[in-house]
């Protein structure tokens, strides 16, 4: 994979995703989210990529949104501002979804400031690991904004609703130890840490069958919307497939096969 905006490192079945704008605090622009869809299009479709990590060149995770982009959507033409939005919005929601719905896991290894955007990207994660030197904010309120790439959604998930509201409507920054209190981050490590920390973790939560990783991870995402019996029934349907699969059927003979042995040597 050859991008400028995003560098991307796989390494024992373990692709490693570094926004890569470090003069900027990986700030979002538009090249740069070209170029991380395309990764994660790529990631997602490669089967010898089992887990995900996301992580921050330089002091920052990501700042949030570009300020170029903000600087060209106060000079359109009024009657374009709208639709030049709209537009923009189904990029990030694009974006967000892909990293969302990886049928794989994935972390977000969280090395700085994630702002804006960057704290939406990052919740949009399975998991979050944070340097002792991050800090979140969800500082959209200062812009006139509301969080555009997934936050309403997932903040409210992690932490619930009261506290999301309180620290969507303030904007104030959240220091890593309160992350981790609040359940905003899954882990807080030393800065020198970090990244050892997640793709090691990344190894073990992808150790076992991808097939049943992806279809159980496709429904735990819907499982707040779902009823008990929509979730079981999709359960059902993925159940059967797993019944199929290579590593059912492989890890089935395995156990029959030391259950076997265990019996002749009594």
């Amino acid at each position: 994979m050859t991008h400028t905006l995003i560098d991307v490192q796989v390494q024992s079945g373990i692709a490693t995703v570094f926004l890569n704008r470090p003069e900027k605090r990986n700030a979002m622009s538009d090249d740069m989210r070209t170029e991380f869809i395309e990764a994660l299009e790529q990631i997602a479709a490669d089967k010898s990529i089992r887990a995900l990590v996301l992580t921050g060149n330089g002091k920052g995770f990501c700042a949030g949104g570009d300020i170029a982009g903000m600087q060209r959507r106060m000079q359109a033409q009024p009657g374009e501002v709208a639709i030049n939005g709209w537009s923009r919005q189904q990029r990030v929601h694009h974006a967000v979804s892909l990293l969302h719905t990886m049928p794989k896991p994935t972390i977000a290894a969280v090395n700085g400031a994630a702002s804006g955007l960057g704290a939406d990207t990052a919740m949009s994660c399975d998991f979050i690991v944070a340097s002792e030197a991050a800090t979140f904010s969800w500082s959209y309120i200062n812009r006139g904004l509301i969080p555009d790439g997934g936050g309403m959604y997932f903040l409210p998930r992690r932490i619930g609703l009261p506290k999301a509201k309180e620290l969507i409507f303030s904007g104030r920054t959240v220091a890593a130890q309160e992350a981790l209190a609040l359940g905003i981050a899954d882990r807080v490590v030393p800065p020198d840490a970090l990244l050892s920390n997640a793709q090691q973790w990344a190894i073990e939560l992808s150790a076992g069958s991808g097939t049943a990783l992806a279809l159980g991870k496709t429904i735990l995402n819907q499982t707040f919307e779902l009823t008990a019996a929509q979730a079981f029934a999709q359960g059902s349907q993925a159940q059967g497939i797993c019944y199929t699969s290579t590593e059912h059927r492989e890890a089935v003979m395995a156990f029959l096969s030391r259950m076997a042995e265990k019996k002749t040597t009594k």
